[in-house]
């Protein structure tokens, strides 16, 4: 399972596992940003747009682009426009200087498509980077915002962290525990700020983000994997490469409004 996971949360884990016997790693970065209420007229039109623009993808805590590439390349291999966005400081910094990165990306493929809105996947941490770009007025230009296995409500592996070892417990990691101030903030009153529509895919097999369900987005289409394949036991490093979670991404990030899929969608997206 460690192999799975990235260089920082691999580290992590092992001086971990030397104290305490924790098999684990920590997730983002983040930082107290103004919750903005969402946007309203071009922002609706966005999201009701029938012709997806690009599609951004945003790494979590570790910031290493390569685990979003299979996702990518499956996108682009079904003709979507998709990009792997870099994030400043390995994705172990302060996550509003991630969420400019985002805008700047998004800025930079809107003016390369002409297009009017783009999708957004935060895997990780990376959707709560998403949500803080969203929540600064991204929510505009976004049709679609959808996390993988993103820890919207913290993970108690950040608490242990930051209790144990905060010397190995970085901006990011500080940030994702359950008490922190950037998610109480991100989670008061509407946590989907208007405009885009919200997709939160899970896995209830997560070992990073704990519980699971910290990975709940009121006011999103609710999606765990196992929704659709009961016998999935896919985990958090897996959740990029994993061909029935590409099916899942790519159903929800097609024409139209977000689709609720069913155990009855299994084999078909499964198929790669």
């Amino acid at each position: 399972m460690l192999a799975g996971l990235s260089p920082a949360r691999r580290r992590l884990v092992l001086v971990l596992l030397a104290l305490v016997v924790v098999v684990a790693a920590v997730v983002t970065t983040a930082v107290v940003v103004p919750r903005l209420s969402g946007g309203a007229g071009s922002s609706a039109e966005a999201a009701q747009d029938d012709t997806p623009g690009p599609v951004l993808l945003v790494p979590g805590y570790g910031g290493s682009t390569a685990s979003l590439r299979p996702l990518a390349d499956r996108l682009t291999a079904e003709g979507r426009d998709a990009t792997v966005v870099p994030v400043p400081g390995d994705g172990t910094g302060d996550l509003t200087a991630s969420a400019e990165a985002l805008g700047t990306a998004v800025d930079d493929a809107l003016a390369r498509t002409g297009a009017d809105s783009v999708d957004v996947v935060g895997y990780s941490a990376g959707g709560v980077i998403a949500r803080i770009w969203a929540a600064d007025g991204g929510a505009e230009q976004a049709r679609r915002v959808l996390t993988l296995g993103s820890p919207h409500h913290g993970t108690t592996i950040a608490d242990l962290a930051a209790g144990i070892l905060p010397a190995e417990c970085p901006a990011g990691c500080q940030q994702l525990t359950t008490s922190s101030d950037l998610l109480a903030q991100l989670n008061a009153g509407d946590e989907t700020p208007a405009g885009p529509t919200w997709v939160s895919v899970w896995t209830t097999s997560d070992e990073t983000v704990t519980p699971p369900d910290s990975a709940r987005l009121a006011g999103a289409v609710e999606l765990p994997v196992q929704d659709v394949c009961p016998d999935s036991r896919v985990g958090h490093g897996q959740l990029p490469s994993d061909a029935l979670v590409q099916g899942i991404v790519l159903a929800e990030l097609a024409a139209g409004p977000p689709v609720q899929l069913t155990t009855a969608d299994c084999a078909r997206l499964s198929a790669g």
